[in-house]
C-alpha cells in the first residue's frame, strides 16, 4: 500500500512540476507549485517525517507561496508572449528523456543496493532533532537563505517601482 501511495503522490508531483514549466500565466504556475509542495508533504508523511510534512505545508505551500503570489501581483506580470519555435522546442522532450535514461542507468549501475524504507522506522525527524540541527550545524545556511529571500523581495519591489514611474 505504501508503494502505491508513493507512486500516486510522486506522479502528482511530476505532473504538477511539468505543468509549472508549461504554463504561460505566472499565477497558474504558482498554483502548480502549490500542488508540487502538497505532494511532497504527502511523500514526507509516507516516509515517516511528520514534522517535516507539516512544515512543508505550513511554510512552503502556505507562507512562501503567498509571498510568491504577492510578488507576482506586485510586478503585474501578464501572460507570457509566445515566441518563434526553434529546433530546441521539438528536440527538447526526446533529449530530456534520453538524459533521464542515462542518469537512471548510471545510478543503477554505480550505486549499491540499499535497504527499503519502512514506515515508522525513522525516528530522528522530530521537532527536537530538527531544531537542534537547525540552530547548531545549519545555522549559517539558514540565516543566509533568509537574507537572500529578503534581498529578492526588495529587488522585486525596486523593479516594480521603476515600472510605475
Amino acid at each position: 500500500m505504501d508503494a502505491l501511495l508513493f507512486m500516486i503522490f510522486a506522479a502528482i508531483a511530476v505532473v504538477c512540476g511539468i505543468n509549472l514549466v508549461v504554463q504561460t500565466h505566472p499565477i497558474s504556475s504558482a498554483l502548480s507549485l502549490v500542488g508540487v509542495m502538497g505532494a511532497l508533504a504527502a511523500l514526507y508523511l509516507l516516509l515517516g517525517g511528520e514534522f517535516i510534512a507539516a512544515a512543508q505545508l505550513v511554510v512552503y505551500a502556505g507562507a512562501i507561496m503567498v509571498l510568491f503570489i504577492f510578488v507576482i501581483m506586485l510586478l503585474n506580470a501578464g501572460t507570457e508572449a509566445r515566441g518563434r519555435r526553434s529546433w530546441a522546442h521539438y528536440a527538447g522532450v526526446p533529449l530530456l528523456l534520453l538524459l533521464f535514461g542515462l542518469i537512471a542507468c548510471l545510478i543503477t549501475r554505480r550505486m549499491p543496493a540499499s535497504e527499503n524504507v519502512v514506515f515508522g522506522q525513522f525516528t530522528k525527524g522530530g521537532p527536537l532533532d530538527i531544531g537542534r540541527a537547525l540552530f547548531t550545524t545549519y545555522l549559517l545556511p539558514f540565516e543566509v537563505t533568509s537574507v537572500l529571500i529578503l534581498v529578492a523581495i526588495l529587488g522585486a519591489i525596486v523593479l516594480a517601482r521603476k515600472e510605475i514611474d
